[in-house]
């Protein structure tokens, strides 16, 4: 049968006009999750410093007993073609994963019968949909650093060919882990009625903009203030970003992106009974205990509705940009991503 048949009707099964993926805690039930004793960990990309701060973590003889004994144990090193500052990185950080017992290996395909899941660090978005869906094919569970591509459009594509495949997979930003956050969440200032949240926000010219570093405080924004948000105005400057979301029930959030003077991560959460000021960024390790116990039981961290909804959001604030500040609804974004989605062909 045609490929493209296959995914559009596939397609229509699963968004029938809606985000809605179908995917909750459990990916779904005839998902066969690999053996709990099967921890070899295998990396795609060395141009980020993640994929040596993961494995540095993980490979430690004396590693934090709740990585569960996961190790990295391959790794493909390639990355961006044409991304100067990734492509520059890649010899070095071989080096220092092979220092670590790390195995190189030349493909993507001799990488995947010598792991039991995946990490997907390439820093250069554009790549993620190719070097994901070899992944998907094999049923190896993988997380997918940020971004998860570098258009909403390859975003919901990613997420649509796992359902297709029934594999698992989930992105995250370190900073959904932020000191305060799981207080917040748990009740501490009542019901959330609004955030302001801040990051650096750098700028790729191969990547929408917020995409490629602003990602990051768009996803705390997101953590405290959950999915939903219908319309998004961009105030931007060589500096700065200013982002102002409204969400479908009234309340409103917003992102400042930093580029001048002093960075740092953090944020402003407003409750019915208090507001919280978001602590220090606390590292890596929090988000990779998420990562190896989503690796050991499947169970995702992060919906895909909700970190397709982030992107929706930046692109969004992307075309405010572009149209003079003036405000996008999220929801004609997506219908229009979707269609653009339907013709990717992933088998």
């Amino acid at each position: 049968m045609n490929s493209s048949i296959i995914r559009r009707d596939f397609i229509k099964t699963v968004t029938a006009g809606s985000i809605t993926l179908g995917l909750t805690d459990k990916f779904a039930d005839s998902v066969l999750f690999p053996d709990p004793d099967s921890r070899r960990i295998g990396i795609i990309g060395l141009d980020t410093s993640h994929s040596v701060a993961f494995t540095k973590a993980l490979n430690d003889p004396s590693a934090d007993p709740a990585f569960l004994g996961y190790k990295v144990v391959a790794a493909y090193p390639k990355g961006s073609n044409d991304i100067k500052s990734s492509v520059d990185r890649i010899p070095g950080y071989t080096e220092d994963v092979k220092k670590l017992g790390v195995e190189i290996v030349n493909t993507i395909d001799n990488l995947l019968p010598k792991v039991d899941c995946v990490l997907l660090e390439t820093n250069d978005g554009r790549l993620h949909l190719g070097q994901a869906i070899p992944v998907l094919k094999s049923g190896k569970r993988m997380f997918i650093d940020k971004p998860v591509a570098a258009s909403l459009s390859d975003t919901i594509a990613i997420y649509d060919a796992a359902k297709y495949y029934k594999v698992p997979v989930f992105s995250s930003s370190s900073l959904r882990y932020i000191d305060g956050v799981k207080e917040i969440s748990g009740g501490s200032i009542g019901k959330i009625l609004g955030a302001d949240t801040y990051s650096p926000a750098t700028l790729e010219p191969t990547h929408p903009d917020l995409f490629w570093y602003g990602v990051h405080g768009v996803e705390t924004l997101f953590t405290v203030m959950g999915t939903g948000c219908k319309t998004v105005t961009r105030t931007f400057t060589e500096e700065f970003d200013k982002v102002v979301g409204t969400w479908k029930d009234g309340r409103i959030g917003t992102f400042r992106g930093i580029r001048s003077g002093k960075s740092d991560y953090g944020g402003t959460v407003f409750g019915e009974k208090g507001i919280a000021v978001l602590g220090k960024y606390s590292g890596y390790n929090p988000l990779l205990l998420k990562i190896v116990e989503f690796f050991s039981n499947g169970i995702l961290p992060v919906s895909p509705e909700e970190t397709i909804e982030i992107f929706a959001f930046m692109a969004a604030a992307d075309e405010s940009k572009m149209k003079g500040g003036i405000p996008v609804e999220t929801e004609k974004l997506l219908a229009k991503a979707r269609k653009q989605a339907m013709k990717i062909k992933f088998e």
